[in-house]
């Protein structure tokens, strides 16, 4: 770091009479901004009036041996030192911060001070007490290290003024810093914590997208096309074009489902009607089998009448067909057998 002292030249003589000698304006540097020139003539040191226009013939610039580039401006300068943690393997960084601004130009360049770090390094390092702030602890513990470290620091440099010949120094802040290893192992952690939080917050957001659209679908198609269409995700047309072919396809639904009922009553009524014809033939063929007297008439309508069909019309009674009222007569040896009875299911429909 060139500062205070930005740039020392050596002068070689200037030959001719007095009234003749005029050094080069080659030989001269040019002054950067902030700066001002000192010259050595003999064993002084002379700067240059300040705010002059620079003067080849000048006698300080004349007789001069050398000159000094002093930058006159306020900087603020940063030194650092090495403590040691409780471990040997890591240790804590602690970076200082000078502000400096040089006061005598002449003693700064006598003094010959290019670099302002190496005297203020050495008075950092004049804290033996810092070491022992920072070596009870862990290199995680850095945030308690710099606590501390900032208030030895205030201390320290209220009792141990820092001094540069020519310059005023006023100590600002102490940072801390751990290793490299630590800091990008934190950063990696830190790179890990940040990732899955996006996921998270990625699976959080498609929860609730999701979570969104589930309930715009349970209002029904017409509230989500009415949706799509406010966001001009669907076209009008389209969207009457398909409420339409979805309004024939439930008619169309409908009346399929209409017809498939009429079917299936009228295949249960031929089923109902089929189940009491062969209820009556069996029926028939059992008492056909009987020697019992059996009242036809009041068999046939008990059996229509819980089976839901028509009532038998009344038949009157004659030879050989008793009446209702008629008593049933027992099969007697003298008897023919089934006597007033039908042989089968032929007569009976005659």
């Amino acid at each position: 770091m060139n500062y205070p002292v930005v740039g020392e030249h050596v002068l070689g003589a200037v030959q001719g009479n007095w009234w003749s000698r005029r050094r080069r304006r080659d030989d001269v540097p040019s002054l950067p901004p902030g700066a001002t020139y000192v010259f050595r003539v003999g064993g002084n040191y002379r700067q240059f009036p300040e705010g002059m226009v620079f003067d080849p013939s000048h006698a300080d610039v004349l007789d001069a041996s050398s000159v000094s580039l002093v930058d006159t401006r306020a900087r603020m300068v940063e030194v650092e030192r090495t403590v040691p943690s409780v471990s040997e393997a890591d240790h804590f960084t602690v970076r200082a911060s000078f502000a400096c601004q040089v006061t005598d130009p002449t003693v700064v360049a006598r003094q010959g001070i290019i670099d302002v770090t190496v005297p203020l390094r050495a008075y950092l390092a004049g804290d033996s007490e810092l070491p022992r702030v920072s070596a009870g602890h862990r290199v995680e513990e850095v945030n308690a290290v710099r606590r501390e470290v900032s208030h030895r620091m205030t201390a320290y440099s209220a009792i141990v003024t820092p001094r540069v010949a020519g310059m005023s120094v006023e100590f600002v802040s102490a940072e801390v810093h751990a290793s490299d290893d630590l800091r990008n192992w934190e950063q990696k952690l830190r790179d890990e914590r940040r990732s899955q939080e996006l996921r998270r917050g990625q699976r959080d957001f498609e929860t609730q997208d999701t979570q969104r659209i589930a309930e715009l679908l349970s209002q029904g198609s017409d509230y989500a096309d009415a949706f799509g269409i406010a966001r001009n995700r669907i076209d009008v047309a389209q969207a009457a074009a398909r409420i339409h072919r979805t309004t024939d396809e439930d008619s169309a639904r409908r009346n399929q489902a209409a017809e498939e009922d009429r079917a299936h009553a009228r295949a249960r009524e031929t089923a109902d009607a089929q189940m009491r014809r062969d209820m009556v033939l069996t029926l028939l063929r059992q008492m056909g089998q009987t020697e019992d007297y059996v009242d036809y008439h009041q068999v046939l309508e008990q059996v229509l009448r819980d089976s839901g069909g028509p009532a038998v019309p009344a038949v009157e009674s004659g030879p050989g067909r008793p009446g209702p009222d008629a008593p049933r007569r027992l099969n007697s040896g003298t008897d023919r057998p089934h006597d007033g009875f039908v042989k089968d299911e032929d007569d009976l429909l005659d």
